[in-house]
């Protein structure tokens, strides 16, 4: 945009911007083309929209939301709790770039319950104003299932399609159906139930959606009793086993306190990206709706925002009246006739912690789905956790380690293993003799081999890594950091693993600052440091052990001009030791090796054993 239109676009932007009221309402923010990218609500419209070009006040999302502005709209309501509801519309409506985006906007099946003289009673995602009364929606289709599974064993509704009416009773318009033959149904169709017994069934069945299962199950104990002391007993068992049904489903709820009735409890997950908001609505002592939704963050959104944002959506999902919220922490609400509680301990403290494990599950669910459906997110997500656990400025994509190994000063070995992007590249480990050190020195040993590892990537134009491990503490971290930055000049993160007094890895220190930072057990910090520990320990015991087992297993044979490496095996295969060798004749080793080398290897025994003679003297 040039200066001279970037000019006259704040003139006009400012001019809006004086002018809006000082009232509650919505702003839309429209980029050039006319298109939607932001919908905001506010209690006082001027003070609000005038904020996000206060440049002292701009994040960087923030100014790379206005600098697409083009245009402002509003719509002025009358309270606080209408801008939250129209905000909650539009965003849904025009989903709009900078906004939080909702990742969860399918739509959950509900129960209807018709307006008809008889209702009928079913499962529906339609919702048809007028059409009937709705329950739900329901997020767990087995729940809903189970709920119209009770209500079908407890009362014969009619099912069929028939527009049923006193008049066509009584004029035998309709026929019974096999439903009724099999006890499915009461059969309104033909009289075989009044339209007052029939409305009975469904304020009954009303109580059991609504949640009012305490109040149902005491309006049945009563019907029961008066019709025992009627001595109408079959009547009253029928009761009987309807009560025993509600209460078996009852029982199968999840249940709290009977005096927790009608309240709403929220909690809030979120990280950098997205926040997850979980929802329990309570209704006489039982949890009869639970429900996690998700938002992708745009801006940068704090969680008080988000939570009255989901808060709005859930409450007009679930069609919520509660006259308590219970969430984690304060959060003005404009909602009327609502009271907001932070509970610090007691039943609804427990309910809050139920909601929080809940939101807890759900988002690492997700990010478990997640990661199996994209692995290279996966590993991006997890070096940005050990990125952030042990403060450097770049992900670790390569991280080296090293390991010393010696049996006191001999065969003294060292190993590099190298992990790329978390994973061992076992093509790029690396062996090392120890060549300059003599004896059991660690700390000169580290110094060789960093130096050489290192200078050679350099002369060579490789690549250096992002954090380089030793395995141990203090020392071998400054070993390594007096040649790789003081003498080398190079500037790589340096860390040293530490062990506790059950020799088991415990803590890892880091910078010049030795700042020691904790290992959890099964945290991703503790498994990739365990791995790496692992493998380089594995490398490095190993390459010593054949270099060792190769020491102890030459021989005086290896030095013999003549005699190879097949000659020399099959001579030991036959002899079993170089003793019984020298021990046997000329023309017993000449069936072996043939007569010419028998003679050569005789010759050097013999002069070997002479010299070996001479210098014991």
């Amino acid at each position: 945009m040039k200066k001279e239109e970037k000019t006259k676009r704040d003139e006009y932007l400012k001019g809006i911007v004086l002018n809006l009221p000082d009232s509650p309402g919505c702003y839309q923010y429209l980029d050039d083309s006319g298109t939607i990218i932001y919908v905001g609500k506010a209690k006082n419209l001027k003070r609000r929209v005038s904020s996000y070009f206060n440049k002292e006040q701009q994040t960087l999302k923030t100014r790379l939301l206005v600098a697409k502005i083009a245009d402002i709209r509003y719509v002025v309501v009358n309270s606080e709790a209408d801008a939250l509801l129209l905000e909650n519309n539009l965003i849904k409506q025009h989903k709009p770039r900078y906004n939080v985006l909702l990742k969860d906007d399918k739509t959950y099946p509900s129960i209807c319950i018709t307006n008809e003289k008889f209702p009928k009673i079913f499962k529906t995602r339609k919702i048809v104003k007028g059409a009937g009364r709705y329950f739900g929606p329901y997020t767990n289709s087995g729940a809903l299932n189970a709920l119209l599974e009770l209500i079908k064993n407890l009362y014969p509704l009619r099912s069929c399609k028939y527009n049923i009416t006193p008049e066509g009773v009584r004029e035998g318009k309709f026929n019974a159906c096999l439903e009724y033959q099999i006890k499915n149904c009461c059969a309104p169709c033909i009289g075989r139930i009044s339209a007052d017994e029939y409305s009975k069934m469904i304020g009954e069945i009303t109580s059991i959606l609504r949640g009012d299962i305490k109040i149902l199950q005491e309006t049945l104990v009563q019907e029961m009793k008066e019709k025992a002391s009627m001595l109408m007993f079959e009547e009253a068992e029928e009761i009987r086993k309807k009560h025993a049904l509600i209460e078996n489903f009852r029982t199968r709820s999840e249940v709290v306190s009977p005096s927790m009735t009608n309240l709403d409890v929220f909690s809030i997950e979120s990280d950098e990206k997205s926040s997850f908001i979980n929802f329990l609505h309570i209704t006489n002592g039982c949890i009869n709706q639970a429900f996690t939704i998700e938002y992708q963050k745009r801006l940068d959104e704090s969680d008080e925002e988000l939570i009255s944002i989901g808060i709005a959506e859930l409450r007009e999902r679930f069609n919520s009246n509660a006259k308590e919220i219970i969430v984690p922490f304060n959060v003005e609400l404009p909602f009327e006739g609502v009271t907001v509680t932070v509970p610090q301990k007691g039943e609804k403290a427990r309910l809050l912690a139920l909601s929080r494990l809940n939101v807890k599950q759900y988002r690492a669910d997700r990010v478990k789905q997640e990661d199996k459906l994209n692995p290279e997110q996966k590993t991006t997500r997890l070096m940005k956790e050990i990125q952030d656990a042990l403060h450097l400025e770049k992900m670790p994509m390569t991280i080296e380690c090293f390991d010393n190994s010696n049996t006191q000063g001999y065969d003294a070995v060292a190993a590099c293993v190298v992990f790329r992007k978390l994973k061992p590249s076992k093509k790029e480990y690396r062996k090392f003799n120890i060549r300059s050190v003599a004896g059991p020195d660690d700390y000169a040993s580290m110094r060789e081999v960093v130096r050489r590892r290192y200078s050679r990537i350099i002369e060579e134009g490789g690549e250096l890594p992002s954090l380089i491990i030793a395995d141990g503490g203090k020392g071998q971290m400054e070993a390594i950091r007096g040649i790789v930055e003081d003498e080398l000049g190079v500037h790589i993160p340096i860390a040293g693993l530490v062990k506790d007094g059950k020799h088991r890895t415990s803590e890892l220190i880091i910078g010049r600052g030795y700042e020691v930072i904790g290992l959890k057990q099964n945290s991703t910090l503790f498994r990739l440091m365990t791995q790496i520990q692992d493998e380089v320990h594995r490398f490095a015991i190993t390459f010593h052990r054949d270099k060792r087992s190769k020491r102890l297993a030459s021989s005086e044979l290896d030095s013999i001009k003549g005699i190879g490496e097949k000659s020399k095996q099959a001579l030991l295969q036959h002899f079993k030791s170089v003793k019984r060798i020298k021990l046997a004749d000329t023309e017993e080793i000449a069936q072996i090796i043939g007569k010419a080398k028998a003679e050569i290897l005789k010759e050097f025994l013999q002069k070997n054993g002479e010299e070996g003679r001479l210098a014991s003297k």
